[in-house]
């Protein structure tokens, strides 16, 4: 890693070599005027495709004359991109008052030619300017970072990071050194200056790898990057990276914090000192940060950690890191099985709600989690393999935790909830699909936390279950009775159920908006209440009967009927046409062709009429522009099959086709996991029905870039089909997906 910062020091001398020159065939005189280097290159830091951002400042009675014009030509055919100003002293001390970030620039002045005494004047002004505003300009500081994080993201979670804007990135670091400048408060500059140092170095290497300016490591750099950086492999430098953006982050709640107990202090009579109130048992609170109390003994008392941290959550306020790093360090190991009352305060820290994440990001920066839960580290700053995700595994787990606590009203284990929401995805990170292999860890972690055996298989079920609701009630036919009993025959309690729902909505919602739209979430609930009512009456589900619907006079004429209607994310179309093999295909064709995402449809036969309804991710549907689709596609003015054309992407991706027969009686069903695109449904339907093969339902998922589709299939004539049918079905869907 030390390439890319000689990489920078040979550049920036480069530069500073060429402004100099300049500045000398210019005629620049040696008192009263000066060319200076602000913002990065001001710190004598240039990235490969740094910009260049020069000022030419003179004395206020100084006319700097023809250098203002002609220091800049021979730098334009040198500098990638050149950003130049000409100001005087007194314009560069009134561009810093009213502008913070050009104020923050300014804090970076290097000289590089011309009159030194006049930018040590100018560094020392720009300084001194700083320390005396910095209590009215930080809190507008504090407004302008919290908005960048908010629209930004966190560098350490984020599924495709930014090193400069994201929090944690490279923005803050330049934040956190201006706040260090104001003298009012202090961090650990050597951690700060080793961090950045190091965020700069990967910049480095992904510009030198994209071969342009870009802050953001997409998916495909991290092989790359691992390379240069001489890691392991992608994963490792997947880490590397999102540690540095963890311990900046750190580092930046820890400046604002120490910043806002500095400006409360300064408050008409606000005490001097920070106020120590006792919280009890060894601990105190202390501008706002949970510490030790004066005598505490936490090598007496294994349980001070999980209190404190507790503590700190449950009333949203930090745990000083000093705190946790020496409790970590100097409290006894717990027993095992954890005593009850250290259960206690791990499942209040758990569902302490927001504060939870403040304070786990503390025990994760001081090691202090490896004493409470040493299994995390399979999943510490784990980048998920779907892109739908927003966080890490490790963020996901903790925002999951934060989204359960407003449903433990729901259940009557919450305790076990939590502790579920904690455990469900421990098993990612192996070759084992994570939900099979998290049952045995979740198992071994509960037992060590001394829950009773009943609560330990109730929580190893729940991990080993997560997906059970969302995966059937998104593939699989609501209203056929195999679909519910799947739900009852796997949980067997009506207890186990409900916090499997609240689990599962939990999952959903720390995952993305995506993953609990308003369809999926009746999908769910509905599933969840079905099969509740089987296990609370021992009534077995039947088949819900289809209500008929009307026929219009223009369909029996021969026409066909397309109708929407607004759902609240979406829509959903009613056709009605006289049936026949190949209309699903053809309608299927036809939404695919005007780019409307099918997410469900149902198909079935009343009289001579087929009817099916079609749910879809897009409100804005137009049913005349639908009809008139349609009308080219089976005219033959259409051809779908050249319009729907995979992508060579696609195309060279192998799909999965699978026969489930345990998921229906009366139906065979069909498996269909494939690259998500545009005429998935109809190369599938089309494929079925040069077979005469009818379908009478299809579920369409949509997670990231794989689709997961499931179609309920029956002869034509007849009911599910032969397994010699079935067999060739799956095989035709194959090859035709495979075109």
């Amino acid at each position: 890693m030390g390439v890319t910062a000689e990489g920078r020091a040979a550049r920036t001398a480069e530069a500073d070599e060429q402004c100099v020159k300049a500045y000398v065939a210019a005629g620049g005189p040696e008192v009263g005027v000066a060319l200076v280097a602000v913002g990065g290159y001001g710190r004598g830091e240039l990235a490969p495709f740094s910009d260049w951002d020069l000022v030419l400042v003179h004395d206020d009675d100084v006319e700097p004359g023809a250098v203002a014009e002609q220091v800049w030509y021979p730098l334009w055919d040198t500098a990638p991109k050149l950003d130049h100003s000409v100001r005087s002293f007194s314009e560069m001390l009134s561009a810093s008052t009213g502008d913070l970030r050009v104020a923050l620039g300014l804090l970076d002045i290097r000289h590089l030619a011309g009159d030194r005494g006049l930018v040590l004047r100018l560094r020392t002004t720009m300084l001194a300017h700083w320390r005396k505003h910095a209590r009215a300009l930080l809190p507008e500081l504090r407004t302008m970072s919290v908005e960048r994080h908010r629209r930004a993201g966190e560098l350490a979670h984020a599924s495709v990071p930014d090193l400069k804007e994201m929090y944690g990135g490279l923005r803050d670091a330049v934040v956190i050194k201006a706040i260090v400048a104001t003298w009012l408060i202090d961090v650990p500059a050597v951690d700060l200056e080793k961090s950045r140092r190091a965020l700069l170095d990967v910049r480095d290497l992904v510009q030198e790898i994209a071969g342009r300016a870009t802050d953001r490591v997409v998916p495909e750099m991290w092989d790359e990057l691992a390379k240069r950086l001489e890691l392991a492999d992608a994963r490792t430098a997947q880490a590397h990276v999102r540690t540095i953006g963890r311990r900046l982050t750190h580092l930046s709640r820890l400046a604002w914090r120490r910043v806002d107990g500095v400006l409360e202090r300064s408050r008409p009579g606000a005490p001097r000192r920070p106020k120590l109130a006792p919280l009890g048992n060894g601990l105190a609170l202390a501008s706002g940060e949970v510490v030790l109390a004066p005598g505490a003994r936490p090598s007496r008392d294994p349980l001070m950690l999980l209190r404190a941290s507790a503590l700190a959550a449950e009333n949203g306020v930090a745990l000083a890191p000093a705190t946790a790093a020496r409790l970590a360090r100097d409290t006894p190991a717990l027993a095992e099985p954890w005593p009850e009352e250290a259960r206690r305060l791990f499942v209040r820290l758990l569902g302490a709600g927001r504060g939870l994440l403040a304070v786990w990001e503390t025990l994760e920066e001081t090691g202090a989690v490896s004493r409470i839960l040493p299994e995390w580290e399979r999943i510490r700053l784990l980048p998920h393999a779907s892109i739908i995700h927003r966080f890490t595994v490790d963020r996901h787990t903790i925002e999951t935790c934060i989204e359960a606590v407003a449903l433990l009203p729901r259940v009557a284990r919450p305790d076990v909830l939590l502790v579920a929401a904690m455990l469900h995805d421990i098993g990612k990170g192996s070759l084992t699909e994570h939900s099979v292999a998290g049952e045995p860890i979740a198992r071994r972690i509960a037992t060590r936390m001394g829950f009773p055996d009943e609560e330990v298989d109730l929580i190893s079920m729940l991990v080993r279950w997560h997906l059970l609701l969302s995966t059937t009630a998104t593939t699989r036919d609501p209203d056929d009775p195999a679909t519910v009993d799947l739900v009852v025959e796997t949980m067997g309690d009506a207890e186990a159920l409900a916090l499997l729902t609240a689990l599962t909505e939990a999952d959903a919602r720390a995952t993305s908006t995506q993953a609990w739209t308003s369809w999926r979430a009746r999908l769910i609930r509905d599933l969840a209440a079905r099969a509740a009512k089987v296990l609370d009456t021992g009534i077995a589900a039947g088949e819900r009967p289809q209500a008929a619907v009307e026929i219009p006079e223009s369909v029996r004429s021969g026409s066909v009927s397309f109708r929407s209607e607004p759902l609240a994310d979406g829509a959903r179309v009613w056709v009605i046409a006289h049936d026949r093999l190949g209309l699903l295909a053809d309608l299927a064709a036809t939404f695919a062709v005007a780019r409307l995402p099918v997410r469900a449809c149902r198909a079935w036969q009343q009289g001579g009429f087929g009817v099916s309804v079609w749910d879809l991710d897009d409100s804005y549907v137009d049913a005349a522009v639908l009809r008139t689709r349609f009308s080219a596609i089976t005219e033959g003015r259409l051809d779908p099959a050249t319009r729907l054309a995979p992508s060579a992407a696609a195309r060279g991706s192998e799909p999965s086709v699978v026969v489930r027969p345990e998921a229906s009686s009366k139906a065979t069903v069909l498996e269909v996991r494939t690259i998500d695109r545009p005429g998935v449904v109809y190369t599938v339907a089309a494929a079925l029905a040069r077979m005469e093969i009818a379908v009478r339902s299809a579920h369409i998922s949509t997670l990231g870039p794989q689709a997961v589709d499931v179609f309920y299939l029956q002869e034509a004539h007849a009911g599910a089909l032969a397994e010699q049918r079935a067999a060739e079905a799956a095989h035709a869907v194959r090859a035709a997906l495979e075109r």
